[in-house]
């Protein structure tokens, strides 16, 4: 999470507490229209590895979080 946070202020230029507010929202809104991959949003963004269980659910939403914010994951 922190690493998002940090390429929100880094390219919008805003400030940590408000680059902090719009990752939330943008989490809270992708979980709402990606039902069932909340859990492996979570753990990616707690650092968590991409494990076989999730069938590579985990790897398509890293790779569309990062199309997302202009950053290519592979």
């Amino acid at each position: 999470m922190n690493e998002l946070i940090s390429q929100i202020a880094q390219r919008t230029g805003i400030g940590e507490d408000k680059a902090r507010q719009a990752a939330e929202t943008a989490i809270s809104f992708l979980k709402t229209k990606l039902p069932g991959v909340g859990n492996q949003l979570d753990s990616l963004l707690q650092g968590g590895g991409i494990g076989e269980k999730t069938g590579g659910m985990a790897e398509k939403v890293k790779d569309g979080l990062g199309g997302v914010f202009g950053k290519k994951t592979a």
